[in-house]
């Protein structure tokens, strides 16, 4: 007879695994024990690994590995599950892995064995070797609960443990709060059972009390024990109908914080095997108790600085729209130094005698660092701040005034962690508006801090650059010069922290071209839509695919506020326009003031037109620095005219003196500013101030299919269209 016969007459199949194939042959009865045909069959290793429950799996995977290692048998029981997911049966297999090279096969026997009786795990374990299984159970288990990051996973984790051979059907953990005892989280319980146990005091004769009085465990094993050690509080355990009861102390850095109960519905001996798994399970339940409730702390901890510190903005102020967010990103307390606020300001109108709807001032700033120190300056700076504001300061006093107080508080700390707040002197940026609600005028001042950013009606996205001083706190004196645009109806202002700008491998430069992109594809009218986009696009998952050319940085967090002014009636179509100021002091700024133009006429049809106004633009601005005394003030917009759209510059000074009309030689260095005008735009001039001058130009573009030049693409979310769009 052959072998094969002898095994299907006792029931038996045979099976073998190749490791480096990943194949598994079965013989028509081995099929049969995994609930598949009656026939032999070559398997993948998923399809036959689907057929065992994974528990077992996972425990079986070690015993072969030794067995592998050792030469010797390898032997467990594994239950069958069928596509349902039900046991269907538990069968044993025993099998010799036959070395080839680096490679092995196993060949083994599958033989249908009783179900257990449930409390003999210890003497007939689930798998052929139980202290094995215990060290595979112990190892799954720390890793758990190493990975839960708060109390209720811990809880989850917990009750989702199947220990080797005497799985728990109730568990409750119990804390200490003052001298009562309480109960942190339970399973296998209905709601409510924890009533009688959730307030109970310390000297209570109940075996979690005792256990917390003591340190020691305490182990019942028969519902007679329970009784005869603890009568008084038998009653309130007799009901779940358990017959075996473990509990053991939670202990950490050698405090009891609590106790843990397992309770069984079939009699347990509690061997010392079993002590040791349950004592082990203790300690690895109560450390990842203790860390998650120290995460807890310090999330409970952030979000109560972060509610303290950042504003509410309350409710709508009439005529603007405002939305803000705030993202910390460093980890630790998810608090550092970025803050806004919005301050409402005293008086009414800044016109004279007016009463309209006011003032307010919007304030953006970075303290230096990304800690519980930079979280506390922020919260002093912001606080002063508003008292300055609400004195009534104008930006350049409130930034001087915010700079000095910093400066104060921090220069008495050294590198040290000397000083009374310690880790040395820091510094802070801020961008501070005052914004009349009524003109749209916004006054600006601004320490080291990005530039705001206008979105036009038309799409038109504008960096506004803006004078300013070093950050707060490092020279007590330093001066913030003030730079005054008007916000027109419709138009939304956007102020941020470099953390928005730098995030995911970006400098300021291509991080504002990201950003710009974002502020051009808004439709302008929902802001809080915008914020999300904004802080999605360069924080959120999709923010993976857009990083710079350096490295993918996230620590610095991200604050953003914008502004819109909505007027009760409909926008008007304004005109495009820009304004800045530049300085006697400031001739680096130039080179702004060409950019400005640049950003103002990206959809200008001809490419030569934008060319010469960028270079008028700039002799323009170099003759007020070099031949006056004062700043140059340039103002740039583009409006419809009777055919097509119309550029108009101009640039003041204080200076009385008129420029003249030169012949320059071929070998002069000036003298060419008006000649170029001349010759370059379709109209120019000079207009006398009551104190100084002005002198401007204007450029017509041309209509579309006039033979415009090659000019720019036209900008993204721009309305007005390649050659014009006035009609």
């Amino acid at each position: 007879m052959r072998t094969e016969d002898v095994l299907a007459a006792i029931a038996t199949g045979l099976w073998r695994w190749n490791n480096a194939s990943g194949i598994v042959s079965l013989d028509a009865e081995a099929a049969r024990l995994l609930g598949l045909p009656a026939e032999p069959v070559r398997l993948t290793e998923a399809a036959v690994r689907s057929r065992f429950h994974p528990v077992d799996w996972n425990e079986i995977d070690g015993v072969v590995n030794l067995a592998v290692a050792e030469g010797t048998l390898a032997e467990a029981r594994l239950r069958i599950m069928d596509e349902h997911g039900r046991v269907i049966r538990t069968v044993r297999s025993r099998s010799k892995p036959l070395i080839e090279g680096n490679d092995y096969q196993l060949v083994g026997t599958l033989q249908e064995v009783a179900e257990q009786l449930p409390g003999t795990a210890a003497r007939t374990p689930v798998t052929g070797d139980w202290r094995r299984s215990r060290e595979a159970f112990l190892l799954d288990a720390g890793r758990a609960l190493a990975e839960a990051r708060s109390t209720a996973e811990v809880l989850r984790v917990a009750a989702s443990l199947s220990m080797p051979g005497f799985s728990p059907d109730g568990l409750a953990v119990f804390g200490v709060a003052g001298d009562r005892l309480t109960v942190i989280g339970h399973h296998g319980h209905s709601e409510g059972d924890e009533g009688p146990f959730s307030s109970m005091s310390l000297d209570t004769d109940y075996p979690a009390a005792e256990v917390v009085r003591t340190g020691r465990a305490i182990y019942l094993p028969t519902p007679e024990e329970y009784l005869r050690r603890f009568p008084t509080t038998w009653p309130l355990a007799q009901r779940f109908g358990r017959r075996s009861w473990a509990f053991v102390p939670l202990v950490v850095a050698g405090r009891t914080m609590g106790a843990w109960m397992a309770a069984f519905k079939h009699p347990v001996a509690f061997t010392p095997d079993e002590r040791s798994v349950l004592t082990t399970v203790a300690r690895m339940l109560a450390q990842a108790l203790a860390r998650a409730g120290v995460a807890e702390s310090e999330r409970e901890l952030s979000l109560g600085l972060q509610r303290t510190m950042m504003p509410v903005l309350g409710p709508g102020i009439p005529g603007i729209q405002v939305a803000a967010r705030y993202v910390p990103t460093g980890g630790g307390l998810q608090v550092g130094g970025d803050w806004y606020d919005m301050i409402r300001l005293p008086g009414g109108s800044t016109r004279a005698g007016g009463s309209g709807p006011g003032r307010i001032a919007l304030v953006i700033g970075d303290v230096q660092g990304h800690d519980v120190r930079a979280a506390g300056l922020m919260g002093q700076l912001r606080i002063a701040l508003r008292a300055y504001a609400s004195e009534g300061h104008r930006p350049d006093a409130v930034l001087s005034r915010a700079s000095r107080f910093l400066y104060g508080i921090t220069d008495g700390d050294d590198e040290g962690g000397g000083g009374g707040n310690g880790g040395g002197p820091r510094f802070a940026t801020c961008l501070y508006l005052e914004v009349d609600l009524e003109t749209g005028t916004v006054d600006i001042a601004r320490a080291g801090h990005p530039d705001p950013a206008v979105r036009t009606n038309d799409g038109t996205v504008l960096l506004r650059p803006t004078a300013g001083g070093l950050p707060l706190g490092i020279d007590p004196d330093t001066d913030y010069p003030t730079t005054r645009l008007t916000l027109d109806p419709g138009e939304t202002l956007m102020i941020c922290t470099d953390g928005l700008l730098e995030t995911g491998g970006h400098d300021l430069d291509s991080g504002w071209e990201r950003v710009r992109k974002l502020l051009e594809a808004h439709d302008g009218d929902d802001l809080e839509r915008l914020a999300d986009a904004l802080v999605e696009a360069v924080h959120g998952p999709g923010s993976h695919h857009t990083t710079g050319p350096l490295a993918d940085r996230r620590e610095d967090d991200i604050a953003v506020l914008l502004l819109s002014r909505r007027p009760a009636g409909a926008v008007r179509e304004a005109p495009r326009r820009t304004l800045m100021t530049i300085a006697q002091a400031e001739p680096e700024r130039i080179a702004e003031a060409r950019e400005q133009v640049r950003q103002l006429l990206h959809d200008w049809s001809d490419g030569d037109q934008l060319d010469a106004a960028v270079l008028m633009v700039s002799e323009m601005v170099t003759n007020v620095l070099v031949h006056t005394d004062g700043d140059a003030l340039l103002v740039a917009e583009v409006a419809c005219g009777e055919k097509a759209r119309r550029l108009r510059v101009e640039v003041s000074d204080g200076s009385d003196e008129l420029p003249h009309k030169r012949h320059p030689g071929e070998m002069a260095s000036s003298g060419r500013g008006l000649v170029l005008m001349e010759m370059l735009a379709d109209a120019w001039g000079v207009d006398p101030r009551g104190e100084g001058k002005a002198i401007w130009f204007e450029l017509n573009e041309p209509e579309a299919g006039a033979g415009a030049g090659p000019g720019p693409e036209p900008g993204p979310g721009s309305g007005s269209g390649s050659g014009g769009g006035c009609g």
